[in-house]
């Protein structure tokens, strides 16, 4: 029997899921919490401040991955690394590491420890705004076609803007900086000893395109004159697609991880995209929600079209002969985790301890009591800003219709209910462009375990929605994907649809939209729109100018 191996890199922790290659029984699993977590307020020497919206991570806690989970997994499973036949990497992207042209990620160096911008930023880094919106004014007054496949804006959260960010504000760490890698293209480099670039990250969060390239050194210039040979100085024209083999386990990635030098390696991948196999989605229509601290949503389409605030469309960038299109939102886990962190009192919190449940679990089960509507509240989902389709992370959330008779568990089910128009949002911009949904899925820890919320969902987008097999989505698929770097002649598969038609999977368990709580939705989803236009669009840009007078105050502090 064969087995292949994904590591999936996720916000707050990695983790390793091995798999048998013929049947996708999930053998298995391991997880290492990042040890420096998210750095969003000071570095690891405890003296260094950082910034509002700065979110930094340590290269060394993704190694620290690899050298626990995937000798972990070994261990419990028994199985040889003889019989491992493949590795796949997925991360939560854009994650970028200024590194030296070994590999060496600046943060390494003792010259740099002390430098914020030396460490790996990551995806919801939202420090780089002003460059972004720098770089759609420019790219919109010269008509950059780019501009249009990632929905009329270019995020905060991708390369490009970090990148600048960090020429503007430290431009000796830009300059030590032989490449900006996205972190799944540096795992696979440590695992097989060369850099091999993915297309999808290139694609979605560089702004690559299959056939133009990278924006033009004019127009890079044009932002920047020191710029101007940006993608020759610190990129690659180098790309591979997703599915193709990287490269073998070094002898040194093999004492690393206790695999067998030679072991096949995929090239990196985004930990969403992988999802979309796993669960066996091969042709269009389909929409992915991988759902967890952020949600993104993967849809396959047969041509490229525009579809107004999507984070890009890829040819290839998914499954190959495909376009791939994504989309996201920038906040739904996390604000849940906020909201028990900052709003709930001592006494609901005791409640729940007496009655064996985490905080969560109670108000879930609080908030399923309480009929479509009986709240009287509407929120918007915009605490980490909004992805699609506004493309804005200076917006921010917001509660409306609270009474001194509010309760806790009213906000909570108010705030499932938001990031469920959220996609609702989504859902209706891709069917109005062209792109047509015509199922919905969801993959990820809150799939698995809210039932409540994935109801909600069902109700508000008027959709059956069919729930990934694994708990693991992203690491099955990344393992899938090993397997195809592997080859059928080692045990594995030729292309990933064809793994994705033997060993994707969902459960058998699906939901069902309720006639009743849909009618009452449209309701509320009606007035969700007005919000959603009235403060995202600029009538009125009170969250952007609260903002402001906030990074004023704290200025002076």
């Amino acid at each position: 029997m064969k087995y292949s191996i994904g590591v999936d890199f996720g916000t707050l922790s990695g983790r390793a899921l091995l798999i048998e290659v013929e049947t996708g029984r999930e053998v298995a699993s391991a997880v290492k919490g990042y040890t420096h977590g998210i750095m969003d307020q000071f570095l690891p020497d405890g003296l260094t401040a950082l910034e509002t919206d700065w979110a930094l991570q340590h290269p060394e806690d993704y190694l620290e991955v690899l050298k626990v989970t995937v000798p972990e997994v070994l261990r419990k499973s028994g199985v040889s690394p003889e019989d491992v036949i493949g590795v796949g990497i997925d991360f939560t992207s854009s994650t970028i590491i200024p590194v030296k042209a070994d590999g060496t990620p600046l943060c390494f160096l003792d010259e740099f420890k002390s430098r914020p911008h030396s460490y790996a930023k990551l995806w919801k880094h939202h420090a780089a705004q002003e460059e972004a919106n720098l770089l759609n004014e420019r790219a919109e007054q010269l008509n950059e076609t780019f501009l249009a496949r990632y929905g009329g804006k270019i995020s905060s959260e991708w390369l490009l803007p970090k990148a600048w960010q960090i020429l503007n504000e430290d431009p000796e760490i830009y300059a030590a900086a032989d490449s900006f890698l996205e972190a799944t293209d540096w795992i696979v480099s440590q695992l097989i000893g060369k850099e091999m670039r993915n297309s999808c990250t290139a694609g979605y969060k560089a702004i690559w395109h299959k056939q133009d390239g990278y924006p033009s050194n004019a127009f890079l210039k044009s932002l920047d004159p020191r710029l101007e040979n940006f993608v020759e100085e610190k990129l690659s024209a180098e790309l591979y697609p997703v599915g193709t083999k990287a490269g073998e386990i070094t002898a040194e990635a093999a004492r690393m991880t206790g695999l067998r030098e030679g072991t096949a390696v995929a090239v990196g991948n985004v930990d969403a995209h992988v999802a979309i196999p796993a669960v066996g989605i091969t042709e269009p229509g389909k929409m992915l929600m991988v759902m967890g601290t952020s949600t993104c949503h993967i849809l396959l389409g047969k041509e490229e079209k525009i579809v107004p605030g999507m984070c890009g469309v890829v040819e290839d960038g998914v499954m190959p002969g495909w376009m791939g299109y994504e989309a996201g939102q920038s906040c739904v886990g996390d604000h849940f985790a906020w909201f028990v962190g900052n709003c709930v009192s001592s006494e609901a919190q005791q409640e729940a301890a007496r009655n064996g449940m985490d905080i969560q679990q109670f108000l879930t089960q609080k908030a399923q009591r309480l009929s479509v509507g009986e709240s009287g509240l509407i929120a918007l989902d915009w605490w980490n800003g909004n992805r699609s389709t506004l493309v804005d992370a200076d917006l921010t959330g917001l509660f409306l219709g609270m009474t001194l008779q509010t309760k806790p568990e009213e906000m909570y089910r108010a705030l499932l209910e938001a990031t469920a128009y959220g996609t609702k949002i989504i859902i209706d911009a891709f069917n109005v462009s062209g792109v047509p949904v015509t199922e919905l899925y969801a993959a990820g820890g809150i799939a698995e375990k809210n039932p409540l919320m994935m109801q909600i969902y069902a109700d508000v987008c008027n959709m059956e929605i069919r729930i990934a097999a694994s708990s693991q989505t992203p690491a099955y698929g990344s393992a899938m994907f090993g397997a195809v770097a592997a080859g059928k002649e080692r045990g594995g598969y030729d292309t990933i649809s064809e793994a994705a038609k033997a060993i994707g999977k969902v459960k058998a368990h699906y939901y069902k939209p309720i006639p009743e709580n849909t009618a009452v939705y449209e309701e509320l989803y009606a007035e969700y729109k007005r919000l959603y236009h009235y403060f995202g669009q600029g009538e009125n840009d009170v969250m952007k100018r609260l903002k402001a007078i906030r990074k004023n105050a704290l200025k002076y502090d």
